[in-house]
Protein backbone atom coordinates (compact mmCIF):
# COMPACT_ATOMS: atom_id res chain seq x y z
CA UNK A 1 0.00 0.00 0.00
CA UNK A 2 1.19 3.30 -0.72
CA UNK A 3 1.68 6.42 1.75
CA UNK A 4 -1.38 8.08 -0.51
CA UNK A 5 -3.55 5.02 -0.21
CA UNK A 6 -3.26 4.66 3.29
CA UNK A 7 -4.25 7.94 3.86
CA UNK A 8 -7.65 7.19 2.38
CA UNK A 9 -10.66 6.90 4.66
CA UNK A 10 -13.52 4.89 3.51
CA UNK A 11 -15.34 4.63 6.90
CA UNK A 12 -16.53 7.91 6.58
CA UNK A 13 -18.15 9.95 3.59
CA UNK A 14 -15.94 12.33 1.92
CA UNK A 15 -17.38 15.78 0.32
CA UNK A 16 -15.16 15.08 -2.60
CA UNK A 17 -16.18 11.48 -3.07
CA UNK A 18 -20.07 12.55 -2.83
CA UNK A 19 -19.44 15.44 -5.48
CA UNK A 20 -17.80 12.96 -7.93
CA UNK A 21 -20.74 10.73 -7.04
CA UNK A 22 -23.26 13.59 -7.63
CA UNK A 23 -21.80 14.39 -11.43
CA UNK A 24 -21.94 11.05 -12.48
CA UNK A 25 -18.47 9.84 -11.21
CA UNK A 26 -17.40 6.19 -10.44
CA UNK A 27 -14.45 7.54 -7.70
CA UNK A 28 -16.63 7.16 -4.44
CA UNK A 29 -17.44 4.22 -2.32
CA UNK A 30 -21.09 2.75 -0.78
CA UNK A 31 -20.15 5.28 2.24
CA UNK A 32 -20.07 7.85 0.15
CA UNK A 33 -23.20 7.20 -1.82
CA UNK A 34 -25.68 6.18 1.27
CA UNK A 35 -24.75 9.71 2.47
CA UNK A 36 -25.33 11.42 -1.00
CA UNK A 37 -28.44 9.45 -1.20
CA UNK A 38 -29.49 10.83 2.30
CA UNK A 39 -28.77 14.64 1.85
CA UNK A 40 -30.41 14.64 -1.76
CA UNK A 41 -33.69 13.42 0.22
CA UNK A 42 -33.16 16.29 2.60
CA UNK A 43 -32.33 18.81 -0.23
CA UNK A 44 -33.73 17.17 -3.74
CA UNK A 45 -31.90 19.75 -5.78
CA UNK A 46 -27.98 18.97 -4.43
CA UNK A 47 -26.47 16.83 -7.37
CA UNK A 48 -27.93 20.04 -9.33
CA UNK A 49 -25.03 21.83 -7.21
CA UNK A 50 -22.29 20.08 -8.24
CA UNK A 51 -23.03 19.69 -11.65
CA UNK A 52 -23.52 23.77 -11.96
CA UNK A 53 -20.44 24.45 -10.32
CA UNK A 54 -19.01 22.33 -12.89
CA UNK A 55 -20.61 23.83 -16.07
CA UNK A 56 -19.88 27.26 -14.38
CA UNK A 57 -15.66 26.44 -14.24
CA UNK A 58 -15.70 25.84 -17.74
CA UNK A 59 -17.46 28.91 -18.87
CA UNK A 60 -15.15 30.83 -16.14
CA UNK A 61 -12.15 29.76 -17.97
CA UNK A 62 -12.98 29.61 -21.26
CA UNK A 63 -13.51 33.51 -20.74
CA UNK A 64 -10.56 34.35 -19.05
CA UNK A 65 -8.50 32.19 -21.68
CA UNK A 66 -10.48 33.70 -24.49
CA UNK A 67 -11.11 37.02 -23.53
CA UNK A 68 -8.84 37.79 -21.02
CA UNK A 69 -5.97 36.34 -22.21
CA UNK A 70 -5.12 34.12 -18.85
CA UNK A 71 -2.49 31.58 -19.92
CA UNK A 72 -1.64 30.42 -15.99
CA UNK A 73 -4.24 28.63 -13.38
CA UNK A 74 -3.78 27.69 -10.21
CA UNK A 75 -6.81 25.66 -9.28
CA UNK A 76 -6.95 24.88 -4.94
CA UNK A 77 -9.38 22.23 -3.77
CA UNK A 78 -9.39 20.34 -7.18
CA UNK A 79 -11.51 17.73 -6.48
CA UNK A 80 -12.06 14.82 -8.10
CA UNK A 81 -10.98 14.59 -11.91
CA UNK A 82 -14.15 14.93 -14.01
CA UNK A 83 -15.11 15.70 -17.65
CA UNK A 84 -13.71 19.21 -18.24
CA UNK A 85 -11.23 19.85 -15.82
CA UNK A 86 -9.70 23.36 -15.51
CA UNK A 87 -6.27 22.28 -17.84
CA UNK A 88 -8.79 20.95 -20.40
CA UNK A 89 -10.97 23.59 -20.95
CA UNK A 90 -7.86 26.66 -20.69
CA UNK A 91 -5.79 24.39 -23.61
CA UNK A 92 -8.45 23.58 -25.62
CA UNK A 93 -8.42 27.40 -26.21
CA UNK A 94 -4.99 27.76 -25.32
CA UNK A 95 -2.60 24.88 -25.54
CA UNK A 96 0.10 26.51 -23.96
CA UNK A 97 -1.52 27.18 -20.57
CA UNK A 98 -0.13 26.19 -17.68
CA UNK A 99 -2.26 25.23 -14.83
CA UNK A 100 -1.13 24.52 -11.25
CA UNK A 101 -3.84 22.09 -8.92
CA UNK A 102 -3.37 22.19 -5.51
CA UNK A 103 -5.11 19.50 -3.01
CA UNK A 104 -5.04 17.49 0.53
CA UNK A 105 -7.37 15.12 -0.29
CA UNK A 106 -5.01 12.09 -1.17
CA UNK A 107 -7.55 9.84 -2.96
CA UNK A 108 -8.10 13.48 -5.41
CA UNK A 109 -4.11 12.94 -5.72
CA UNK A 110 -4.07 9.75 -6.78
CA UNK A 111 -6.36 9.81 -9.69
CA UNK A 112 -4.89 13.50 -10.54
CA UNK A 113 -1.45 12.21 -10.81
CA UNK A 114 -2.57 9.22 -13.07
CA UNK A 115 -5.50 11.19 -15.39
CA UNK A 116 -4.78 14.98 -15.46
CA UNK A 117 -2.40 14.71 -18.56
CA UNK A 118 -2.08 17.87 -20.44
CA UNK A 119 -0.44 19.36 -23.44
CA UNK A 120 3.04 18.79 -25.24
CA UNK A 121 3.17 22.63 -25.33
CA UNK A 122 1.37 24.01 -21.82
CA UNK A 123 2.04 22.21 -18.38
CA UNK A 124 0.08 20.47 -15.62
CA UNK A 125 1.48 20.09 -12.14
CA UNK A 126 0.21 18.94 -8.58
CA UNK A 127 0.64 19.86 -5.20
CA UNK A 128 -0.29 18.17 -2.28
CA UNK A 129 -1.35 21.01 -0.05
CA UNK A 130 -4.31 22.52 2.69
CA UNK A 131 -5.50 26.11 1.16
CA UNK A 132 -4.24 27.65 4.55
CA UNK A 133 -0.62 26.78 3.42
CA UNK A 134 0.01 29.63 1.65
CA UNK A 135 3.42 30.08 1.79
CA UNK A 136 3.73 26.50 0.80
CA UNK A 137 1.61 26.67 -2.43
CA UNK A 138 3.00 30.20 -3.76
CA UNK A 139 6.61 28.80 -3.29
CA UNK A 140 5.75 25.29 -5.18
CA UNK A 141 3.16 26.79 -7.78
CA UNK A 142 6.30 29.41 -8.91
CA UNK A 143 8.40 26.44 -10.22
CA UNK A 144 5.65 26.25 -12.81
CA UNK A 145 3.73 29.48 -12.97
CA UNK A 146 5.35 33.14 -13.53
CA UNK A 147 3.94 34.59 -11.12
CA UNK A 148 5.41 37.74 -12.06
CA UNK A 149 2.30 37.40 -15.01
CA UNK A 150 -1.46 37.42 -14.31
CA UNK A 151 -2.72 33.59 -13.11
CA UNK A 152 -6.53 33.00 -12.63
CA UNK A 153 -6.85 31.88 -9.12
CA UNK A 154 -9.60 28.88 -8.75
CA UNK A 155 -11.24 28.11 -5.40
CA UNK A 156 -14.32 26.98 -6.29
CA UNK A 157 -16.20 25.18 -3.73
CA UNK A 158 -12.90 25.31 -1.15
CA UNK A 159 -13.20 27.86 1.48
CA UNK A 160 -16.65 26.77 2.81
CA UNK A 161 -13.85 24.13 4.74
CA UNK A 162 -12.36 26.99 6.50
CA UNK A 163 -14.49 27.49 9.12
CA UNK A 164 -13.64 30.70 10.98
CA UNK A 165 -14.49 33.93 8.45
CA UNK A 166 -11.55 35.95 9.15
CA UNK A 167 -9.52 33.11 8.26
CA UNK A 168 -10.90 32.64 5.20
CA UNK A 169 -10.91 36.05 3.90
CA UNK A 170 -7.29 36.44 4.83
CA UNK A 171 -6.38 33.43 3.23
CA UNK A 172 -7.73 34.38 -0.34
CA UNK A 173 -6.82 37.99 0.45
CA UNK A 174 -3.02 36.55 1.08
CA UNK A 175 -2.93 34.67 -2.18
CA UNK A 176 -4.23 37.15 -4.27
CA UNK A 177 -1.84 39.85 -2.57
CA UNK A 178 0.82 37.50 -3.91
CA UNK A 179 -0.65 37.85 -8.01
CA UNK A 180 0.36 40.42 -10.98
CA UNK A 181 -2.03 42.62 -11.75
CA UNK A 182 -3.91 41.37 -14.16
CA UNK A 183 -4.97 38.17 -11.97
CA UNK A 184 -8.61 36.87 -11.43
CA UNK A 185 -10.38 35.46 -8.45
CA UNK A 186 -12.99 32.51 -9.76
CA UNK A 187 -14.35 31.48 -6.11
CA UNK A 188 -17.90 30.04 -5.52
CA UNK A 189 -19.52 29.12 -2.30
CA UNK A 190 -22.58 27.10 -0.49
CA UNK A 191 -24.81 29.78 0.42
CA UNK A 192 -27.58 30.18 3.53
CA UNK A 193 -30.34 32.54 2.79
CA UNK A 194 -33.90 32.27 4.57
CA UNK A 195 -35.76 30.99 1.85
CA UNK A 196 -33.74 27.38 1.53
CA UNK A 197 -34.27 25.61 4.38
CA UNK A 198 -33.57 22.04 3.05
CA UNK A 199 -29.89 23.70 2.24
CA UNK A 200 -29.49 24.38 5.82
CA UNK A 201 -30.77 21.11 7.05
CA UNK A 202 -29.04 18.98 4.30
CA UNK A 203 -25.58 20.82 5.47
CA UNK A 204 -26.26 20.18 8.79
CA UNK A 205 -26.73 16.25 8.27
CA UNK A 206 -23.37 16.48 6.76
CA UNK A 207 -21.25 18.04 9.26
CA UNK A 208 -22.68 15.69 11.76
CA UNK A 209 -22.00 12.41 9.67
CA UNK A 210 -19.42 13.43 6.73
CA UNK A 211 -15.79 14.95 6.57
CA UNK A 212 -14.51 17.64 6.44
CA UNK A 213 -17.33 20.16 7.96
CA UNK A 214 -18.64 22.63 5.87
CA UNK A 215 -19.23 26.18 6.63
CA UNK A 216 -22.25 28.06 5.13
CA UNK A 217 -21.77 31.86 4.53
CA UNK A 218 -24.59 34.71 3.22
CA UNK A 219 -24.66 35.82 -0.60
CA UNK A 220 -23.65 39.04 0.99
CA UNK A 221 -20.60 37.14 3.04
CA UNK A 222 -19.37 35.56 -0.30
CA UNK A 223 -19.19 38.70 -2.03
CA UNK A 224 -16.78 40.21 0.50
CA UNK A 225 -14.26 37.63 -1.02
CA UNK A 226 -13.91 39.58 -3.91
CA UNK A 227 -13.26 43.17 -2.45
CA UNK A 228 -10.93 45.53 -3.72
CA UNK A 229 -11.20 43.46 -6.89
CA UNK A 230 -13.16 44.39 -9.90
CA UNK A 231 -16.14 42.34 -9.95
CA UNK A 232 -16.96 40.76 -13.52
CA UNK A 233 -20.54 41.29 -14.46
CA UNK A 234 -23.03 39.59 -13.44
CA UNK A 235 -21.02 40.00 -10.14
CA UNK A 236 -22.15 37.06 -7.30
CA UNK A 237 -24.73 35.19 -8.46
CA UNK A 238 -26.18 31.68 -8.36
CA UNK A 239 -22.97 30.07 -10.71
CA UNK A 240 -26.19 29.16 -12.57
CA UNK A 241 -26.60 32.40 -13.57
CA UNK A 242 -23.16 33.03 -14.03
CA UNK A 243 -23.58 33.62 -18.09
CA UNK A 244 -24.82 30.71 -19.12
CA UNK A 245 -25.32 29.28 -22.44
CA UNK A 246 -29.05 28.79 -21.79
CA UNK A 247 -31.31 29.80 -18.82
CA UNK A 248 -30.25 27.73 -15.83
CA UNK A 249 -32.33 27.62 -12.77
CA UNK A 250 -30.27 29.04 -9.58
CA UNK A 251 -28.96 26.90 -7.03
CA UNK A 252 -27.31 27.65 -3.62
CA UNK A 253 -24.05 27.80 -4.63
CA UNK A 254 -23.18 31.46 -5.62
CA UNK A 255 -20.23 32.34 -7.67
CA UNK A 256 -18.20 35.14 -9.13
CA UNK A 257 -15.20 36.40 -11.38
CA UNK A 258 -13.07 39.62 -10.32
CA UNK A 259 -10.10 41.30 -11.88
CA UNK A 260 -7.14 42.24 -9.50
CA UNK A 261 -6.17 46.22 -11.00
Amino acid sequence: MTDIESRIDTSRPHTARIWNYWTGGKDNYPVDREAGDRIRELHPGIGDYAKADRLFLGRAVRHLAEREGIRQFLDIGTGLPSADNTHEVAQRVAPDARVVYVDNDPLVLAHARALLVGTPEGRTDYLDADLRDVDTILSAAAGTLDLSKPVALMLLGVVIFVEDDEESYAVVRRLMDALAPGSHLVLSHTVTHPDMPDVDAAVAFWNEHGTPRLTQRTPAAVTRYFDGLDLLDPGVVPCSAWRPETPTPPVAMYAGVGRKL
